[in-house]
């Protein structure tokens, strides 16, 4: 007789850690609000294989919240940014690069005529939590929320990743010296396990060198529009 029973300690997602986030501390006390560029670009100089492969992208610096009479700045081209102590800047890799990535640490980089010295780091693995957002997905300029949910629907249907409950932001843009980008935040609520890492691995649509399809877990549903 030959017999097997399911054992559930077996049966338990292991969260692949192929694909990580590297959190560096950084001093700078201002950056510009749109510093998605700039940021890609001073990076570039210093970890040029961050910028040409395609598994990297690169977070923005989101600075601080609003709270205490102060209110998060909302406009792109004039508007600074305050970055506290424990503000991290934050690059994800494929961990086999982690060593290539240690020539950050010392280093200054120029973002828009700010200074950001660049400290010690932490890896961090990805997350299987249910809930993950993203605060800039690249859209079409003008498109509506309904239609953007629509193309991000599709996307992520061809990625294999089924979605449940999705919630969409307000258009947002990102400069370059060539373009403008049109992006919205985006979250989805109830994935499974395996589909929110997958994911976060992943991204969704281009731009991940200004911040752009790069998810993060969330605890929760909150708006998408919130500055937390």
């Amino acid at each position: 007789m030959y017999w097997t029973e399911d054992n559930e300690a077996d049966n338990e997602f292991q969260i692949p850690d192929n694909i990580i986030d590297v959190a560096f501390s950084i001093d700078c006390k201002m950056l510009p609000l749109d510093h998605a560029h700039d940021l890609s670009i001073a990076l570039g100089e210093v970890v040029p294989w961050l910028i040409d492969d395609p598994e990297c992208g690169i977070h923005q610096i989101y600075g601080a919240e609003s709270g205490n009479g102060w209110f998060r700045p909302e406009d792109p081209e004039n508007e600074i940014l305050v970055i506290s102590k424990r503000q991290k800047m934050t690059v994800r890799i494929p961990r086999k690069k982690l060593d290539d990535l240690e020539s950050l640490v010392g280093a200054e980089l120029d973002i828009a005529g700010h200074t950001v010295t660049v400290g010690k780091f932490k890896t961090k693995k990805l997350s299987d939590m249910p809930t993950v957002f993203a605060r800039s997905v690249i859209t079409q300029a003008g498109q509506d929320e309904d239609a953007f949910m629509q193309q991000a629907a599709g996307q992520l249907k061809e990625m294999g990743i089924r979605v449940r409950k999705m919630m969409a932001g307000k258009e947002r843009l990102i400069r370059t010296p060539d373009d403008v980008i049109a992006t919205r935040a985006l979250m989805l609520a109830d994935m499974e396990q395996e589909h929110s890492v997958m994911l976060q691995e992943k991204g969704l649509g281009a731009g991940r060198k200004l911040g752009c399809g790069l998810f993060l877990p969330q605890k929760g549903i909150t708006a998408v529009n919130s500055d937390k």
